[in-house]
Order: C-alpha cells, then structure tokens, then sequence
C-alpha cells in the first residue's frame, strides 16, 4: 500500500485510480490510504457544483474546466452518477458529457456512484477529494447527482458552493426553505434564455438582500453553458470568493468546520459498527431490542433504561478490548 501511495504522489495517474477505487469500495486499507496521504493535503481548492436534475450542471463543469486549463491549472473532477440498478455502479453520463478532457493528461474525471446516499453525493466523496488534493490538482470540481432540493452534503466537502437553479426549477421560496439558498456562495441562472430566467433572477436577487453576509454577498449570475454564455464571469467570481474567503479568515474556518464534523462522523461511523455487531453479542441489549421491535417499549424509554445505569455501557468497552475489536 505504501508503494502504491508513493507512486500516486509521484504523479501516477494509475495508481491514483486504483487508490480511489480502494477508498470508494470501502476496503479494509481505506483508513491506512488516508493516514498516508494526510500529510500532503491542503493545496487543492474545491468547488461544489449543485441544483436540481436538468439544470445543466456537467455543462457548467465542463465549461469551467476549460477556462481553468486555459489559465494552466489542473483540475479533477467528481461526478456522482446515480448508481446503475444493475451493476451498482454509476450511469458514467459525466464522463461522456466530458469527452473534450477526457484525454487531456491535466484532467482527471471520476465517476461516482451514489450507492444509496440521499444526500446528493457518495459518503465516502469527501476521502476522494483528498486523494485528488494529495495528487496535487489545483482545482476539484464536485458535482452532486442532482436529487433534488435536498443536497446539502456538499457543503462538507467544498471551499466555494454553487447553487444552479433553471427557469423551470419552482418556487424559489421552497428552494430557500429546503436549505440550498443558505448552502450558496454563488447562484447561477442556468439557461438563461428561457422564458422566467429574468424573474428567476431578481427574486433570487430580493432573497438576498435579506441575507446579511459580513464577508461575502453570494451574487447571481445568468448563464447559458450550452452556448458558453457567462462562464468566464463564473470563474471569475469563484476567484473573488477565494480571495474574500483567505482575507477573511472564511476559508480557514470554514476548512476547520469541515475537518470537525468528519471527526465526529469517523468517530459515529465506527462506534455504530462496533455497536451493531455487540447487540447481536449481548443479551441484554438484545432483549431491548427484541421489546423496542414488538412495540412493547418505545425506543426512546429503552435507551434510557440502556444507557443511564451506564453499567451497561462499561459492559460494551470490556467486550470491545476483548475480542479485540477496534474503532
């Protein structure tokens, strides 16, 4: 695993397909790979691509990678796909959406599979994002498989959120209420020339003005990505954000949110394992568990007859350090 880690910073692309695989699956080396590459993280800056399906958001990366080749950066790029209902694998639509950069060697694209997420991107994105970052692009582009209103994984994973909403999205009210509005950094009216574009944009434009940012007023922007309309003035407030989020102190903080929140998640993750596995080990447990799916107690009274005397919970760390299991 070393030697493969080695290579990928080294600048093999190969090895750095092989790596994502191991972390996108899951493997049992998924841990030590991140352990490994931790220490060459930072450089990468990464842009969450976001909105509701048909907003044209492969479009708008695939515009957006061939401004930021033009400027001499690299760029990889994330695309979760819904996951095919046959193999479990993703649809790969992105990558044929992307064939101007599919040979172009300072491009990497990944497809992902969702595998079950509801939220909008794959659990394990973030540990690919890192691997990208590892191996040294200078820009991720994430873009979410476009569920619907609800996708609001990316703000774990992204520097700069971009929200695409199209004339026909709907009301901008619900879009507000289910969390995307908050999520933006920059808004964009995808396929402008419909009919409702320009309403579109001044009610989004009226949200904001009861927005109050301290540091960044998320602008709104017009585009047309199929005619190539408006995509340099993306670039170019994605750039202003990152300057307003480094002299603001934004980013740092922002980076520091993100790095907590995936402690606490690495920490659940591991703990719900370990604890599935006891409950079919433990007698006790399982007989709250056996009351609880009868309807005989309700959940919320057997985990307080579970977890107060905390007795139990002593049990739970002895059994843990003997058979060895580890989180």
């Amino acid at each position: 695993m070393m030697k493969l880690v080695e290579q990928m910073l080294a600048g093999d692309v190969l090895s750095l397909s092989r790596l994502i695989t191991k972390v996108e699956r899951g493997s049992a080396e998924s841990l030590d790979i991140i352990k490994l590459i931790y220490p060459h993280l930072g450089k990468a800056y990464c842009i969450g691509i976001t909105g509701p399906p048909g907003a044209g958001k492969s479009t708008i990366v695939d515009r957006l990678t061939a401004i930021m080749r033009q400027q001499g950066f690299t760029v990889g790029i994330i695309a979760a796909d819904p996951t095919s209902p046959f193999t479990g694998g993703a649809v790969l639509g992105d990558r044929i959406r992307m064939q101007q950069h599919y040979l172009d060697k300072g491009v990497f694209i990944r497809s992902m599979a969702t595998r079950g997420s509801q939220g909008g991107l794959p659990r394990t994105t973030s540990n690919v994002v890192k691997l990208l970052s590892a191996f040294g692009k200078d820009f991720i582009l994430v873009e979410t498989v476009g569920v619907g209103q609800t996708e609001l994984d990316i703000m774990q994973n992204a520097d700069t959120t971009v929200v695409v909403l199209v004339p026909e999205s709907g009301d901008t009210i619900q879009t507000m209420k289910a969390g995307l509005l908050e999520a933006a950094d920059i808004f964009l009216v995808n396929k402008a020339d419909r009919p409702g574009a320009d309403n579109l944009v001044t009610a989004l434009e009226m949200i904001q003005l009861y927005r109050k940012q301290n540091h960044w007023q998320p602008p709104v922007l017009a585009t047309e990505a199929i005619n190539n309309v408006g995509i340099r003035e993306l670039y170019r407030q994605i750039e202003k954000h990152l300057k307003a989020s480094e002299k603001s102190g934004l980013l740092y903080q922002r980076r520091k949110e993100q790095r907590r929140t995936e402690f606490i998640e690495v920490i659940k993750h591991r703990v719900v394992g370990d604890l599935l596995r006891l409950i079919k080990q433990d007698k006790e447990l399982s007989r709250y568990m056996a009351m609880v799916e009868t309807g005989e107690v309700d959940p919320y009274s057997a985990s307080d007859k579970v977890l107060q005397p905390r007795t139990l919970l002593t049990s739970w760390s002895q059994q843990l350090g003997e058979k060895g299991l580890t989180y």
